[in-house]
Parts: structure tokens; sequence; C-alpha cells
């Protein structure tokens, strides 16, 4: 029977403890507190801890006085710990609760900023992977967020890096566009190939890849014929990039991108379904 006594007296210590333990954890601070450990943890590179203190301070006090500032801080606190997906959420937030705050376009900034990140992740900080071969997925996204903070802040300190990284955007995709022609050209698709070259010209006109873009032009026209197409794109090519690889000495367009088979035309543009049989 003692020994019984003894193991509930015991039991019930041990609840004791546990209650006071949990208690203590759950033990609400002071705003203030909560957001001087913010700040400390975010000059001292802790941005863990931060975030901790922040999720705090938004959970006990969401309308105190620290409130919009928590939230913008906790937009940095999750980019430094390169949880880009957990600061774009904390912009999207930030917007919808402040739509006419001083630090809108902050938010938009950076919700742009988490969004060009996105699609690279770890890798591309330790491996050398092409990021114009990649698939653009949130790309667009971030283009549109840096738009939009251009319309609506065109003043904003922002600004001029949401404008580099726009171009840095569209460069991207042409890159990308380049390399589904050069894929096609491997696979002597020639009419695809083309397709995707003239998409790079069309749309981006000030794109790095539109002098590859008009060569391609230019070869896969000659190679299907369509004569007047390749004079243009020579023309284009001649008057925008004179000094293109792309021309000999005596200035003749000489590019020889289409290695392969000698397949017919009928056998290209139906994709080797028909010709050469």
């Amino acid at each position: 029977m003692r020994s019984v006594v003894r193991l509930l007296l015991l039991s019930t210590l041990v609840v004791m403890i546990s209650a006071c333990a949990s208690n203590k954890q759950e033990e609400v601070l002071p705003e203030q507190t909560y957001y001087e450990n913010a700040r400390q943890a975010m000059d001292s590179g802790n941005f863990n801890e931060a975030e901790e203190s922040l999720d705090a301070l938004e959970t006990y006090y969401p309308f105190g006085r620290y409130a919009e500032q928590a939230q913008l801080d906790l937009i940095y606190a999750r980019y430094q710990n390169l949880d880009l997906e957990g600061a774009r959420a904390a912009a999207d937030r930030f917007l919808r609760l402040n739509p006419q705050s001083d630090h809108a376009d902050y938010a938009l900034y950076m919700r742009g900023l988490a969004s060009y990140n996105l699609d690279l992740g770890l890798a591309a900080r330790y491996f050398p992977i092409d990021v114009a071969a990649r698939n653009p997925g949130e790309q667009t996204q971030a283009f549109r967020d840096f738009s939009q903070l251009l319309n609506r802040y065109p003043d904003s300190p922002y600004a001029s890096d949401a404008r580099q990284r726009m171009i840095a955007i569209r460069n991207r995709m042409a890159e990308l566009e380049l390399h589904a022609a050069n894929y096609y050209i491997k696979r002597e698709a020639y009419l695809a190939a083309n397709n995707r070259a003239r998409y790079v010209v069309e749309n981006y006109p000030s794109a790095p890849a539109v002098e590859e873009a008009l060569i391609i032009m230019a070869e896969t026209y000659q190679f299907l014929d369509l004569k007047k197409g390749a004079r243009d794109s020579i023309a284009l090519l001649r008057e925008n990039f004179p000094d293109s690889e792309a021309f000999n000495e005596d200035g003749e367009f000489v590019a020889d991108r289409l290695k392969g088979e000698n397949r017919s035309l009928m056998n290209v543009v139906t994709f080797g379904l028909m010709g050469d049989e």
C-alpha cells in the first residue's frame, strides 16, 4: 500500500512539475520585449530566433504599436532564413492588412525578390546551374511584382533594383526560348526552331539573345527555302549586329548551325513523318 501511495505522489509531482514548465513556456511577455528580442536577434544574424519573437508578437499583440513593423521585419527575417515561400506569404499578408502603408513598396519589392529567387533555391548557391535552361516558374510572378512596384511607386528607393531585375528576367526568358530553339535544331525540327527564335526577336527585342535568334531565323528560313524571310533576318542582323561572327570578312552570311542529316524539306516540316523514305 505504501508503495502505491508513493507511486501516486511521485506521479502527481511529475504532473505538477510538467504543468509548471508548460505554464512557464506559455508565459506572455510584454509587447516591447518581444520586439526588442526580435531586433537584437536580427542584428546578430539569428533569424530563427527573430522569427519566433515576431511570430509571438503577432500572436499576442496583433494590433499593438509594433504590429506593422513586426510584419515587415517578419518578411525580412524569413527571406534571410531562406524561407522564400514564407517571405512571400508574409509580404502578401502585409499588403492585405496595410494597403495604404508607406512601406507597401518594400513589401512589393520583397515579394518580387522572393519569387525571383524561388526557382533557384539552395542548389544555385553551390552548383553551376544554368539559370536560363530552367523552367521560368516564378519569374513571371516576380516580373509582375516588380512592374507593379514601378507603376505604383516610381520614386521608391527599391525601384532601381527592381528595374534591373526585370531586365534580368527578360533576358532569362529570352535565353530560355533560345534553349528551346537549339533543342529543336538538334532534333532537326527547323520550323519549330524558327518559331522560337522569332518569338525572341518579337517579344524581347533588347535582349542579348536577339543576335543568336536572328542567326537561327536566317538559317532556318534558308533551309526552308523561304527567301524573303531569310533576307529580312540577315538584314536585321547586319543592321543591329554588324560585327556578328555570322558574317565573314566579305560581309556574307555564312552561319552553319544546322548540322545533321541531309533531310528533305518535307521530312523536316513533318517532323520526320513524311519524306526520305
